[in-house]
């Protein structure tokens, strides 16, 4: 049962269950959570990236990408693209049955939010001023200082830091971008983070729900995938592998 795709989709469940159930413990209706604040929602993004890594890693993937634009890079970075075909569509399952778990996790709280934005922004991102130029900006910066980041963390310059710290720093860095770049576009930083769950979005029997917001949705999957890239070719220039 261990493998690396079952440890991609079972981590990036993980992610995403604990991603998207702090944004809906924040904005919906009732929840003891209610108006706790971006702080709260940073915090927990990071520590679910966290116990992500912790589970991919533990059922299969020695790698715990959790996001397409991350398995690119890397991928741009050694010249072997093989990975993708395994670990894209697991993380894109894993974040659609995570979201569809918030769903689930939050049933009686959906009949009480009468706003659709905020039941929409459990699931997915959206720009808090719609630009797209700058949004794209947005999702390609965020997504380019992971990469970096990423690689950075666990590159061979830093030889006195073990796998465990590793991956919290790996949350640390995300909270940082959370808290430094998130406010423009919610940061997906990750295409199966936004489109898986808008996926649950627009197929679950949600009560009170509107439109899934498709004609945004390219943006948080092109934008990331294009700072991945990037990223990814930087690293091949300076870190031949």
């Amino acid at each position: 049962m261990l493998s690396p795709f079952f440890g991609e989709f079972l981590g990036t469940f993980t992610l995403i269950l604990l991603g998207d159930g702090v944004v809906a413990g924040v904005l919906l209706e009732k929840s003891k959570a209610k108006d706790s604040g971006w702080m709260v929602i940073t915090s927990a993004w990071a520590f679910a990236v966290i116990m992500g890594i912790f589970v991919s890693k533990a059922f299969g993937s020695p790698d715990a990408h959790l996001n397409p634009a991350i398995t690119l890079a890397f991928a741009v970075q050694s010249g072997d693209y093989s990975k993708i075909l395994t670990y894209v569509p697991a993380q894109l399952l894993g974040a659609f049955f995570g979201a569809s778990a918030v769903y689930l996790h939050y049933l009686p709280h959906w009949k009480e939010t009468k706003d659709r934005g905020k039941i929409l922004a459990v699931f997915s991102t959206d720009p808090a001023i719609e630009h797209k130029s700058s949004n794209f900006i947005s999702e390609f910066l965020g997504t380019f200082v992971l990469v970096l980041g990423v690689y950075s963390i666990f590159s061979p310059q830093i030889t006195d830091l073990t796998t465990p710290m590793g991956i919290l720093s790996v949350g640390i860095l995300v909270w940082s971008i959370g808290l430094s770049m998130g406010g423009t576009t919610g940061y997906a930083i990750n295409p199966a983070r936004d489109l898986g769950p808008r996926l649950a979005h627009s197929i679950l029997p949600i009560p009170n729900k509107g439109p899934s917001g498709w004609q945004y949705a390219w943006l948080p999957i092109v934008a990331p995938l294009a700072g991945g890239a990037l990223g990814g070719f930087l690293l091949k220039v300076f870190f031949e592998p």
